[in-house]
């Protein structure tokens, strides 16, 4: 009996819904449809070509480039023969491509451009293994490069049974893919992923939140990350829903307005921006306008209260809701592109809880998804009719989730990732019997919601021996319109002090109504005494070791580019600390801490 995969029901798909539309690309201004027929022959052709060329099961392919079709089709037609994608991140610089290649054993790598075939063929001496490049569609070839339609055409020499063998012959134990983790302390630890892991969690997801062919989402996010992996190849294989490539990250919201997807995942950064614009936006509204919009967030906040905890409204407030409907839905199509919205999901990092609170006023309520690489994705998910802001939802179903004495959070399921690969040592320090010890701290309530409380890595101990999470406290900080990162350092210091930077678009309009320049802001006396209400209103939610004392305004902001963030925008800490620890030894040179900005 052949066992149940993802590269298998993407065959299945082409079966069952042939001319539905599997994937959107835009071509010379316009949307083009591929439908799952054509789908699964692409990915047939990609997996013959990968055989021609000597892919055995269990060999990698590495695939560097953003949300292209290509990225997609080279990843499910090696899955489909048994060998393993490997993503790695765009802005990665040549000596982790170097890395990964050369980890995975990559024989052959997909890339999307000159630019980055330059950066392949710099790393190309210290990977042995590595004999074929690959490019995307209209990119130029090269003696040492293959086409996208050559190397497809390679396929041509291997006969569909070859194709067929390998399909039916996966098991559910075999590696599927690579997840490499984001690095930020050392070379990054590549998540061993089973066919098993994937098939069953993407199986899992449309329980939650259930999709079909007419839904459709957006893929924008690295697919080198699993999350994105998930809702760009794994569940729409399963449930044969449809998806768009956005053209760039840039044209993201553009794109959105022309696609009105039903489902869309962000990270957190991407709903701060947009709730950074619509609040702007709403606060402009007075008068009449300005009640009517008042009294229909209370409507939505009502009703959604409600069915968070799955009860629902009596007829007064379900009629005040279908009127008040008409604005939002006005609100969520012209600015955001989310007017067909059925599911908005969060995940990645943690998203404030006045954030999660001011969308569910706009009848956009955010499920939050909690989890990681290791554990394919989820491990709790706040869910229709079961959700509770300030938390991350109650473990997924067939995911059982426990707390060490110290705090740290353990799941076991079917999700739990194989082991790092080539690492055995890191491996036996996170998959202990059976658990995922997943470095997060947390607790249980009594109704089954998970509340993560911070990272154990991030927990800081002050000169005093005194433990003080960062979590809550930059997310405290992060509410004010015009900030865009916060970090907190006060490991080993008598108190803490806090590293912010400037929300670019917010700054630039920010500036011009005050009539001043950008780059004069971090040292503006009344945006100063202006943030430091926001912080004085976090300390004082916080015990007074927590107490953020001095803070200042960087004059720039965190980049992936510079190294202080992660590809999917997650802040690294320690480079962080390491690129402005001149700001920081400021901060602390005076011993004494008055409040302001340092």
């Amino acid at each position: 009996m052949t066992e149940d995969t993802v590269p298998g029901r993407l065959f299945g798909q082409a079966r069952r819904i042939p001319q539905r539309p599997a994937y959107h690309e835009k071509v010379n201004g316009q949307w083009k449809a591929t439908s799952w027929a054509e789908y699964g022959v692409q990915v047939r052709k990609a997996g013959k070509a990968l055989i021609a060329l000597g892919v055995e099961k269990g060999s990698s392919v590495a695939i560097l480039g953003s949300n292209r079709p290509e990225w997609v089709i080279m990843a499910q037609g090696a899955m489909a023969i048994g060998a393993v994608p490997a993503g790695i991140y765009i802005s990665s610089p040549p000596e982790e491509i170097a890395f990964k290649i050369n980890h995975a054993e990559a024989s052959i790598i997909l890339v999307e451009s000159a630019e980055q075939l330059e950066r392949v063929k710099k790393a190309q001496a210290e990977a042995p293994n590595l004999k074929h490049l690959v490019l995307f569609r209209g990119s130029v070839s090269s003696e040492d490069s293959l086409s996208w339609d050559d190397f497809l055409k390679k396929g041509d020499e291997v006969k569909d049974v070859a194709f067929d063998q390998r399909l039916a012959s996966l098991k559910g134990e075999d590696l599927a893919t690579l997840i490499y983790t984001s690095g930020t302390t050392g070379n990054p630890k590549a998540v061993m992923l089973s066919h098993r892991n994937i098939s069953w969690t993407s199986s899992i997801a449309p329980q939650i939140t259930p999709l079909d062919e007419n839904d459709a989402c957006i893929s924008y996010l690295p697919l080198s990350h699993i999350a994105e992996q998930m809702f760009s190849l794994h569940c729409p294989a399963t449930v044969g829903a449809q998806v768009y490539f956005a053209e760039s990250r840039e044209k993201l919201l553009e794109n959105m307005k022309e696609i009105q997807p039903t489902l869309f995942f962000g990270v957190p950064r991407v709903w701060e921006k947009m709730h950074s614009k619509l609040a702007a936006g709403l606060g402009q509204a007075t008068g009449i306008k300005g009640a009517l919009v008042k009294w229909a967030r209370g409507v939505a906040g009502q009703m959604h209260a409600l069915s968070f905890e799955g009860r629902e409204a009596g007829p007064w407030l379900a009629w005040q809701y279908r009127f008040a409907n008409k604005l939002f839905t006005k609100i969520k199509t012209k600015r955001l592109g989310l007017g067909r919205s059925r599911y908005l999901i969060s995940g990645a990092a943690p998203l404030g809880k006045d954030v999660l609170e001011f969308f569910a006023t706009l009848d956009m309520p955010i499920l939050e998804v909690y989890g990681q690489s290791e554990d394919t994705g989820p491990t709790s998910f706040n869910r229709p009719g079961k959700t509770r802001f300030g938390t991350v939802g109650p473990p997924i179903p067939g995911v059982e989730v426990k707390i060490a004495e110290d705090g740290e959070i353990l799941v076991k399921g079917q999700n739990v990732f194989m082991g790092y690969y080539k690492n055995p040592e890191a491996t036996a320090e996170t998959l202990k019997d059976g658990w995922l010890y997943s470095g997060d701290l947390g607790h249980l309530d009594e109704d089954g919601f998970l509340h993560i409380t911070g990272r154990k890595k991030d927990i800081i101990i002050n000169a005093a021996g005194k433990n003080i999470a960062p979590k809550d406290i930059e997310a405290g900080l992060k509410s004010h319109f015009l900030v865009n990162e916060a970090v907190l350092v006060g490991d080993r210091q008598p108190y803490c002090v806090a590293l912010l930077t400037l929300d670019e678009e917010a700054a630039v309009e920010y500036a011009a109504e005050h009539h001043l320049k950008v780059e004069d802001l971090p040292k503006n006396d009344a945006l100063i005494a202006n943030i430091q209400e926001t912080v004085d209103e976090v300390n004082s939610k916080n015990a007074r070791v927590a107490g953020v004392k001095k803070f200042r305004i960087l004059e720039r902001p965190f980049s992936v580019e510079t190294g202080e963030l992660t590809p999917t925008l997650k802040v690294k800490r320690n480079v962080v600390q390491k690129s402005f620890e001149s700001v920081i030894n400021e901060l602390y040179a005076s011993g004494k801490a008055p409040p302001g900005n340092g």
